[in-house]
């Protein structure tokens, strides 16, 4: 599950690893951020991660890349960063290894 100790009031947090890649991810921006928990997933195995502040809303991954290759599909005309369920266009081995790593947190509510 993924649970964090909220910083704040010390309960628990839900978040998922989508979240890293949404504008309104992460309560906006305005909620405790763990962009920095999927950055770490995926540096550990290999990936090299671009983490940038998106204005006043959220922190974001905005790069993954693994040989040269860069795995946000900003070539696809359909998708639309920040905006768009990663789930629904990132290679199949990147969705599988956020959700082995950083699973959903069962009964929580998500943007998509």
């Amino acid at each position: 599950m993924v649970q964090t100790t909220c910083d704040t009031s010390g309960g628990t947090l839900h978040w998922d690893w989508t979240e890293a890649f949404a504008k309104f991810g992460f309560g906006d921006g305005d909620g405790q951020v763990e962009t920095w928990q999927v950055e770490a997933v995926l540096a550990e195995v290999g990936y090299e991660v671009t983490v940038e502040e998106w204005g006043a809303h959220n922190t974001v991954i905005t790069s993954i890349s693994k040989d040269g290759v860069e795995l946000i599909p900003y070539a696809n005309p359909s998708y639309r960063f920040g905006y768009d369920n990663p789930r629904a266009y990132f290679p199949a081995e990147l969705v599988t290894l956020l959700d082995e790593k950083l699973p959903q947190t069962e009964g929580a509510e998500f943007l998509w």
